[in-house]
């Protein structure tokens, strides 16, 4: 199973829950992207570990990097869109980065968010400006592969609010017909 969607819609949370309920192994891509002092993996090295981390029976991987989609988009037998309105992915990723920074809470790697990228305009230092900025890229991109055939072998499932995620989740069998 994969989660993909803009940043602060909840992906990592989703798949944490997910993993723990499938008794699945929870793949962070974030985490096997982003090495100490945010040094980013060689697009070989990133698909290489993600390769070996998919390489188990039950899976739920979180995240959208695009040098992997078809090790993890295309293999996954579920795949589930967070397509959350831009206001709220932006007012979650404001909050969670403001803890975040404050609390100097560890990441990956070592990695933690630092105040001075907050005030950045530049997406790729500035979570905040990268959510705002990268919502609509996400919305355009999914909303293709669901139209398309890139998702066709998959059970696609577009979760639209709190409550429809909290459904999902909750559902006895993952297996329900698409939530759209």
């Amino acid at each position: 199973m994969t989660i993909v969607g803009a940043s602060g819609s909840g992906k990592s949370t989703l798949a944490a829950q997910l993993a723990a309920q499938l008794d699945a192994r929870l793949v962070e891509l974030d985490a096997i992207f982003h090495k100490p002092d945010w040094t980013p993996t060689p697009t070989p090295q990133f698909r290489a570990e993600v390769a070996a981390a998919l390489d188990t029976d039950r899976w739920v991987v979180a995240g959208n990097y695009s040098v992997v989609m078809d090790l993890t988009q295309g293999s996954a037998d579920t795949i589930v869109w967070l397509d959350m309105p831009r206001w709220l992915v932006t007012w979650r990723v404001i909050k969670r980065s403001i803890h975040r920074a404050a609390k100097r809470e560890e990441l990956w790697n070592g990695n933690r968010e630092r105040w001075r990228n907050l005030i950045k305009r530049d997406p790729e230092d500035n979570i905040i400006v990268w959510a705002w900025t990268y919502h609509g890229v996400h919305t355009q991109r999914y909303t293709g592969f669901a139209a398309g055939d890139f998702w066709a072998h998959a059970d696609v499932r577009r979760l639209r609010s709190s409550r429809q995620v909290r459904d999902f989740v909750s559902s006895a069998s993952l297996g329900e017909p698409e939530i759209d």
